[in-house]
């Protein structure tokens, strides 16, 4: 992970908000903090079992700054942002850059000054204004139009297909990581437990079983991972999307992350 500090400046960044060829790359600690007022409260807008999120002001855009917990293990943010950076569709919240700062700063522990070194990993992506889907999920009497509620299950699909052709899974596709732009087009997000697999790899294995209940497939809980985890996933999406219901008892809407 190149960690060498970082020359774009607000304009630079604007320019790649505008530019939706340009490549994600390393944004300074300094930069994130002043779009965000140094991650201000008030420039709050989510938060997860790992991270915040912020929104952040460059110039008349927004962008979103994923604030990551200083207890999520290095490799976990390695693999997150591998997976981020291949991942380039429509369909998918688009990646602009990251940052990983370690500052040592003097502490004091029981009596003692220690040296301590803080650490600040952040993702900073697209800002996408109308929530996420679960804010969309309907009976199916009232709500979405089915034209549209079609749109949104076809998008989520075609976004799955290209992390699938990247060999990246995403494992944690639920309607909560699904964001909704201004034109009602789904994008897949929170790539927080994505893992890329090599060419001729099928599937992985974990011993660390994180997810949502509910949206998990049955070959996860015996720490197996493959394609078909994502696809599990989708399926319980659609049935959401469709009915308006959940596909599971309420009481195991509990994550596990």
């Amino acid at each position: 992970m190149d960690t060498k500090i970082g020359t774009i400046n607000k304009v630079d960044l604007e320019r790649m908000v505008l530019d939706r060829s340009a490549e994600p790359t390393y944004l300074p600690l300094s930069l994130l903090e002043d779009i965000t007022d140094c991650f201000s409260d008030d420039q709050q807008i989510g938060s997860g079992g790992f991270s915040i999120v912020y929104k952040g002001m460059v110039g008349g855009k927004m962008v979103a700054v994923k604030k990551l917990s200083q207890t999520m293990h290095e490799n976990k943010f390695h693999k997150e942002v591998e997976c981020i950076t291949k991942a380039k569709h429509k369909n998918i919240v688009r990646f602009l850059g990251y940052c990983s700062d370690t500052q040592g700063r003097i502490e004091d522990y029981e009596g003692k000054f220690v040296m301590a070194d803080v650490r600040n990993w952040l993702l900073c992506f697209e800002y996408v204004p109308n929530g996420s889907l679960i804010e969309y999920i309907t009976d199916p009497s009232r709500g979405l139009e089915w034209r549209e509620r079609y749109q949104i299950i076809k998008g989520i699909c075609e976004g799955l297909l290209h992390l699938h052709e990247k060999r990246i899974l995403h494992l944690d596709l639920k309607p909560s990581n699904i964001l909704i732009d201004i034109h009602m087009v789904p994008k897949i997000a929170d790539f927080g437990l994505s893992r890329c697999l090599d060419k001729d790899q099928t599937r992985d294995f974990t011993s660390n079983i994180c997810g949502s209940l509910g949206y998990m497939a049955p070959e996860f809980f015996i720490g197996q991972v493959t394609f078909a985890s994502d696809i599990y996933s989708l399926g319980i999406i659609i049935m959401e999307i469709l009915t308006g219901e959940k596909g599971y008892q309420e009481e195991q809407d509990a994550n596990m992350a």
